[in-house]
């Protein structure tokens, strides 16, 4: 068979790409090559619709075995009764959550986009919002922190039937035990979409959302340091509160509505191949030297955060808990727009995101603020001193954002520091 150079050729080019840059997009990283070469495995060729055990095709008595390990080591890893590793991403194990405990047309609360949501927590253009009513919460504008007092004057108004904890813009722990007294008190499920932080939160480093959330959602990559994909957890199984019918009979507890909604719900065949690579990850995280990867990974953002701050840009909340930061530049760079500042920033070879800030005075398409996060170069190995010379670079870009010389010259010294350093460098 001819070799397909139209693809492996970006395929390089894209490697290259990565090795080149800083890469401080806070929900990317660089997995092991464990990792990756489960991935490429046999275990793409095989199809298994259903659980272990419970199949709907044959030969599946291997993948049964990879898929069990990954959900053991799932449940181990957070303190979980239950665990579901099919979903193919955070936002479909959110939509299996919504299509298990609601009817289409019921009342949601999550965190407002444009204060650092998710766009599966409610955005008008994202299923989330088109199949369900969504209301928000908001953070205070003195402090850039989740206003908890709105939050419950909400729900006790809207009576949503979840309410979701989490964001994908939000670099403060949550308040999950305060979130659950809320939710307890006007009725509604917790859910806490835990994708951002899920690796500190799975060793311990922040507060564990499985011991307050009647529900658990979370991505496998970002700072899980695994496969592009979701999983679901349940700290305790319960009985399904709303009665639910199949056809044969009462679904009574959590664990089987959420299985459904996943398979024949919103899915079909699983990837079996990004299980086992799952698997892995999860295997890695239960380390010590992930221990010690993740604990990097919350010094960097601290040191980083300070340097911004010291340089006079504005970081919500006034610092970070934990791998991100969200930069308004508007108090430095009142004509810029971040996504001015990525651009010129892309084009020196440092990766970040334009992002939404809280209270923002431009759209979506050109923003007042950037993302960043420190989990992908801290998986290459730069360390806290590293994080003063990223931001020298970043803010010599942005005060000289339309200088291609100094963009130039910026991205040489950007591939002089990262030539010898590998994507996995743990």
């Amino acid at each position: 068979m001819q070799r397909d150079t139209a693809i492996f050729d970006l395929i390089q080019k894209e490697r290259e790409r990565q090795t080149k840059g800083i890469e401080l997009i806070a929900s990317e990283n660089f997995v092991s090559d464990q990792v990756m070469e489960a991935m490429g495995s046999v275990m793409t060729n095989k199809y298994a619709e259903g659980y272990p055990g419970k199949r709907y095709y044959g030969g599946c008595q291997i993948v049964d075995q990879s898929e069990t390990i990954a959900i053991e080591r799932a449940k181990q890893l957070y303190g979980a009764e239950w665990a579901n590793v099919q979903p193919h991403s955070g936002a479909q194990a959110n939509m299996a959550v919504f299509m298990a405990c609601m009817q289409a047309g019921d009342t949601f609360m999550g965190m407002d986009l444009n204060h650092g949501g998710h766009l599966s927590h409610g955005s008008p253009v994202n299923f989330s919002g088109l199949m369900f009513k969504a209301i928000s919460y908001e953070v205070k504008e003195e402090t850039g922190t989740v206003d908890y007092d709105m939050m419950e004057q909400r729900a006790m108004e809207g009576r949503p039937k979840i309410i979701i904890g989490g964001g994908s813009a939000y670099s403060r722990d949550w308040d999950w035990k305060r979130m659950r007294e809320i939710a307890d008190k006007c009725g509604a499920l917790l859910m806490g979409d835990i994708s951002h932080p899920s690796g500190l939160i799975a060793k311990g480093h922040l507060e564990n959302a499985v011991k307050y959330c009647h529900i658990v959602t979370t991505t496998t990559h970002k700072t899980l340091r695994g496969p592009r994909g979701g999983m679901i957890l349940l700290g305790k199984d319960f009985d399904n509160p709303w009665g639910k019918k199949t056809p044969k009979g009462e679904i009574k507890k959590m664990s089987q509505l959420l299985d459904s909604a996943v398979f024949p719900g919103t899915q079909g065949g699983p990837l079996e191949h990004v299980i086992a690579a799952k698997a892995v990850a999860l295997g890695e995280a239960l380390t010590d030297d992930y221990d010690r990867y993740i604990v990097q990974v919350m010094k960097n953002a601290k040191r980083m955060s300070e340097c911004f701050m010291n340089k006079g840009y504005k970081v919500i909340s006034g610092g970070t808990d934990n791998h991100l930061m969200l930069i308004d530049l508007r108090p430095k760079f009142p004509e810029m727009t971040g996504k001015e500042a990525e651009n010129a920033l892309v084009a020196a070879d440092i990766t970040v995101n334009k992002n939404m800030v809280p209270f923002d005075s431009r759209s979506a398409f050109k923003t007042s603020g950037l993302r960043v996060g420190t989990p992908a170069i801290t998986t290459r190995g730069l360390k806290e001193d590293d994080m003063s010379v990223i931001v020298d670079m970043i803010d010599n870009v942005l005060c000289n954002f339309t200088n291609e010389d100094v963009i130039a010259k910026t991205r040489n010294t950007v591939n002089e520091m990262m030539q010898n350093r590998p994507l996995f460098a743990w």
